[in-house]
């Protein structure tokens, strides 16, 4: 159990036995929320996402704070963050008394947007050649920024449960009428396996809370009957490839929730 479920079970325990002595009080006590993160957390890619970090009111992190008694909501994710990103500009918002944080991070550094637009413009082998730079990228560089983007988060708010959400694989693989071909939603699922096996690794080793969001995304992705992610829109290339309103709503949410209640 996280730190910042521990907090609520305690206070629900309370509140339990206290109905015998005296009255009852609210059982989850209100949350300081803060959402880090890049533009999976800004909620890119759904309905009502503006300004230059695309948030939108359909992200993740506004239906979590909807659905929960929040004492404050700090939504400082950014589409096209970095970690570097993260930790000049966003990890500012937290405090000792910050209670949950979530993020997304690392894609944007290893270039994994770049990647695929390259993948949906160029052959396959120009696909396959910027995909293993980025896999390389992942394995030897990313895990230290991670380390460092994590270490200033538990600096600044050494209490908070801090859940670190990973990004889903982006395609189905079976039939795909005017996507990508196979041997490119192979190696771009091959390159977020990747992703999700280092994010997860350095999480944990921080001491975070990992929610790894493949399973839940799987049989929605680009080419399903049903699908939480946005296909290629070369009139909208910011949303292309980003999940849909129903990936944040069916897919984050539920994924954040596993943890949080």
């Amino acid at each position: 159990m996280g730190k910042w479920a521990l907090r609520l079970s305690v206070t629900f325990t309370t509140v339990l036995a206290a109905i015998t002595v005296g009255p009852a009080a609210h059982a989850d006590a209100p949350v300081d929320y803060v959402a880090l993160g890049d533009s999976y957390s800004s909620g890119t890619g759904a309905t009502g996402a503006t300004g230059s970090c695309m948030r939108s009111p359909n992200g993740y992190p506004q239906l979590w704070a909807n659905r929960h008694e929040t004492s404050s909501f700090a939504f400082v994710a950014c589409g096209g963050a970095t970690t570097d990103d993260v930790r000049a500009t966003q990890v500012a918002s937290l405090s000792a008394g910050t209670d949950l944080v979530t993020i997304t991070i690392g894609g944007n550094d290893a270039g994994f947007a770049a990647g695929a637009i390259s993948c949906v413009l160029g052959s396959d082998q120009v696909c396959l050649g910027v995909v293993e730079a980025a896999r390389a990228y992942i394995r030897t560089v990313l895990p230290g920024r991670l380390d460092r983007t994590y270490a200033d988060i538990t600096a600044r708010a050494p209490s908070a449960e801090v859940v670190v959400l990973g990004y889903p694989r982006l395609f189905e693989t079976g039939a795909c009428p005017g996507g990508l071909s196979l041997v490119k939603r192979q190696a771009l699922n091959a390159a977020a396996d990747d992703l999700a096996s280092v994010t997860a690794a350095r999480a944990q080793a921080a001491g975070l809370t990992w929610a790894d969001t493949r399973p839940i995304f799987a049989g929605y992705g680009v080419c399903a009957g049903t699908p939480w992610i946005n296909r290629v829109n070369l009139l909208n290339l910011t949303s292309t490839f980003h999940p849909n309103n129903a990936g944040y709503a069916s897919g984050y949410l539920p994924a954040l929730e596993n943890f949080t209640g």
